[in-house]
């Protein structure tokens, strides 16, 4: 199991390889100075060269995390099984277009392989776990819930991607999880929580990062997800300080300001993250 954390801009794009199996988490794919969509495109389809993608999950609707054009584009590449995202109403051009993009898909889709939705709200659902999803992962999920759904960051989806082969460990996906969001979710899953890699929340941003949390989710390293030059100044230095604090390892994509793929797997007892170059500027 190992974890690309790829470099999109301001936003959110992160692939899973689970033996033959991976999973994609957000769908970001700007037009901008410092990566292109070929690029990322690029990128993903050599990461995931001989693996079957089982599912996309669109932690929020917000363009950073759900970017229309990335969607129809993994839907059409890698044809997974089965697209999550938050059950709730984002009266957007994005969100229409993302589900636009959906619609077609399930359209084109023949008998024997269509896609499946699963569309999430933790009080319609008889469990937290969803079977069937994959062979070599289960998905455990903690957020969202009509009690706190008060804001599209606090609509976003948490959950833990655990593999279970042995080089598998637990990855939390935090999406832009707010703290007021995080209270409700450490009084309800606290220990629940605890995995070794962990995605910061909101891109580093002091309204994503929650102390009761961290010691719950207990990471040996926290993946950032920011852009060069943010224009909110992700991640913050407190915020930063406080992953240090807890984490034995914290990487950020816009680390030294210049943009990077990071590549996160096992190391032996600890966790390694190295650059992962895109795939068009490898000489």
């Amino acid at each position: 199991m190992d974890v690309l954390t790829l470099y999109v801009g301001q936003g959110a794009l992160a692939a899973i390889r689970l033996g033959n199996e991976g999973i994609i988490v957000d769908a970001h794919m700007p037009e901008s100075d410092d990566v292109t969509p070929d690029e990322i495109k690029q990128t993903l389809s050599v990461y995931f060269r001989g693996v079957a993608v089982r599912g996309l999950i669109l932690t929020g609707l917000d363009a950073d995390h759900a970017h229309s054009g990335g969607v129809e584009w993994i839907l059409s590449e890698f044809t997974p099984d089965w697209i999550m995202y938050p059950k709730y109403f984002k009266d957007t051009d994005c969100a229409r277009e993302v589900f636009a993009a959906i619609n077609r898909h399930e359209r084109r889709r023949d008998s024997t392989r269509q896609l499946t939705r699963h569309s999430i709200r933790l009080d319609r659902m008889d469990g937290r776990d969803i079977v069937g999803l994959g062979r070599n992962f289960t998905v455990e999920l903690f957020s969202p819930h009509l009690e706190d759904m008060d804001s599209s960051n606090n609509c976003s989806i948490v959950a833990k991607i655990t593999g279970t082969d042995p080089t598998g460990f637990r990855y939390l996906v935090t999406g832009d999880t707010e703290t007021d969001r995080w209270d409700t979710i450490c009084k309800l899953f606290g220990k629940h929580l605890a995995a070794e890699v962990m995605a910061a929340a909101h891109h580093g941003a002091v309204t994503g990062a929650h102390a009761q949390t961290l010691l719950h989710v207990s990471p040996n390293t926290v993946l950032i997800s920011a852009g060069v030059d943010s224009p909110f100044d992700h991640p913050r230095g407190a915020v930063l300080l406080a992953y240090q604090k807890v984490a034995q390892h914290v990487w950020a994509t816009n680390a030294g300001g210049e943009g990077k793929n990071l590549l996160t797997q096992r190391n032996g007892s600890d966790f390694k993250t190295a650059a992962f170059p895109h795939a068009l500027t490898v000489a």
